[in-house]
């Protein structure tokens, strides 16, 4: 099933697989319909059992493993519809039956369904029926850019002479520089011709381009990108020629390097706000060590602090392209600085439970630096002379993020009012950026505090 689509595609016809049951009867295990014309079905089929008057030529096709084809179409209301049935033959064995059901007469593009692309898909099914498709290890999975019938199709000899070319096709080969009809020539010739010398190409091209093996590959000339997709064609064990589907990607490659660029743009405008905020931090270190006033040097070394806090969240987002961080690995690394920053005469200890997750860049500063200052207000004040612990436990529910800041000190001196520059910056900001609200209280156990952070991490 997963390369059926093409022989849907190529012959504009549905394909239902029926698989035979214990109880003898065919049932519909998967359908696909061509997306290059009209469907002949069109309610889902999967599931169903198949009318008793065609199980005995799906019987035929399973027993015999040979392609059967009704003798006449099969009106369907007011259409016609043409039978074809095709044994899936796996390790010399059918193991199912594929119909391919195409409504007699039908239209593609103001025409009668091209007879080139009629015997590409015929060729598919017999090798079906001779258990050589789909083909092992081929490039079955749909990425963005594959190649579909739609896109163009080219039909190959042994020699790696085209046959046939569809005017999508066609048009695909001139743009990337190949000029008059394709038709006739060796196409693996007629494509490295037009590429100009030292030019670095896919090195699977060449094989792709003859036929000879099942795989994708891509061709850059002049800044147009042709993809294209090879499927070598057998009969009877010998080949038979190839398949070729091809497709113009120069947009989406443009794209592509449009983001690339711009990713690339936003990594650098990180890593060089990182290295500005060092640079500050550095600054700010050395003034802090010739200052004489004391309190002049404990706010400079606050700064400091502040400053690398947001430094370790821009380094952490130069090493991707999404703005986006995981806040665990930030946050341990700023909770060890802030705690080893606020320099307690006792010895102090961190400890960090739950998992924050990924978090958006501008949320991410701001949380840093709200926990930061919690981290460091609870080694300063609530630890100061005496040995203890700080926590930070993290509760997440989707875009809710609940904080709690624990530690086991003095705990909250009552009636004192807290109006210090660190917590006004706190409140500010989880007010503003985390959208969220702050409350400090006794920790459980009554020794020391807890403060509580709930925090909106995304659109409400």
């Amino acid at each position: 099933m997963a390369d059926w689509q093409v022989i849907a595609d190529l012959s504009v016809s549905d394909l239902v697989l029926w698989v035979h049951t214990d109880s003898g009867r065919f049932v519909a295990a998967a359908h696909s319909r061509p997306a290059t014309g009209a469907t002949v079905h069109l309610e889902d089929v999967i599931g169903r059992r198949m009318p008793a008057a065609r199980e005995a030529m799906a019987l035929e096709a399973l027993m015999s493993g040979q392609i059967v084809v009704a003798a006449a179409p099969e009106w369907t209301g007011s259409s016609a519809v043409r039978e074809e049935y095709v044994p899936v033959i796996h390790g010399s064995r059918a193991i199912a039956v594929v119909t391919r059901e195409t409504a007699v007469g039908v239209l593609r593009g103001g025409r009668i369904v091209d007879k080139p692309l009629e015997e590409l898909a015929d060729a598919l099914c017999l090798m079906i029926a001779q258990g050589s498709f789909p083909i092992n290890g081929a490039a079955t999975a749909v990425r963005h850019g594959t190649p579909r019938v739609g896109d163009g199709v080219v039909s190959l000899d042994d020699d790696g002479v085209v046959t046939y070319a569809s005017p999508n096709a066609q048009s695909c080969f001139h743009r990337l520089g190949v000029e008059g009809d394709i038709e006739g020539s060796q196409l693996a010739e007629a494509v490295t011709s037009i590429i100009p010398e030292r030019t670095p190409v896919d090195e699977t091209m060449a094989v792709v381009l003859m036929g000879r093996q099942a795989w994708l590959t891509e061709v850059e000339v002049g800044g147009v990108f042709l993809s294209m997709r090879s499927i070598p064609l057998r009969r009877d064990g010998a080949r038979a020629g190839a398949l070729l589907l091809v497709r113009d990607v120069s947009e989406i490659r443009r794209r592509e390097q449009v983001l690339m660029n711009k990713d690339a743009t936003i990594r650098e405008i990180h890593h060089r706000v990182k290295n500005n905020l060092q640079t500050v931090s550095a600054l700010l270190r050395m003034q802090a060590r010739r200052a004489t006033n004391e309190e002049t040097r404990s706010a400079l070394t606050e700064a400091e602090r502040r400053v690398g806090t947001i430094a370790t969240v821009h380094a952490a987002l130069s090493q991707n392209v999404d703005e986006q961080v995981n806040f665990d690995e930030v946050f341990s690394s700023v909770l060890r600085s802030a705690a080893a920053v606020a320099t307690p005469t006792g010895q102090v200890s961190t400890r960090l439970e739950g998992k924050f997750g990924v978090i958006e860049a501008d949320v991410a500063q701001a949380l840093a630096t709200v926990l930061a200052e919690l981290v460091t207000n609870a080694v300063e004040h609530g630890l100061e002379d005496r040995d203890g612990t700080v926590t930070v436990r993290a509760q997440r529910d989707g875009e809710q993020l609940t904080v709690h800041v624990i530690d086991d000190g003095v705990g909250l001196v009552p009636g004192k009012e807290m109006t210090g520059l660190g917590t006004r910056i706190v409140n500010t900001l989880v007010r503003g950026e985390l959208r969220g609200s702050i409350d400090w209280r006794p920790a459980p156990g009554g020794q020391g505090t807890d403060v509580v952070l709930h925090a909106q991490l995304g659109e409400a």
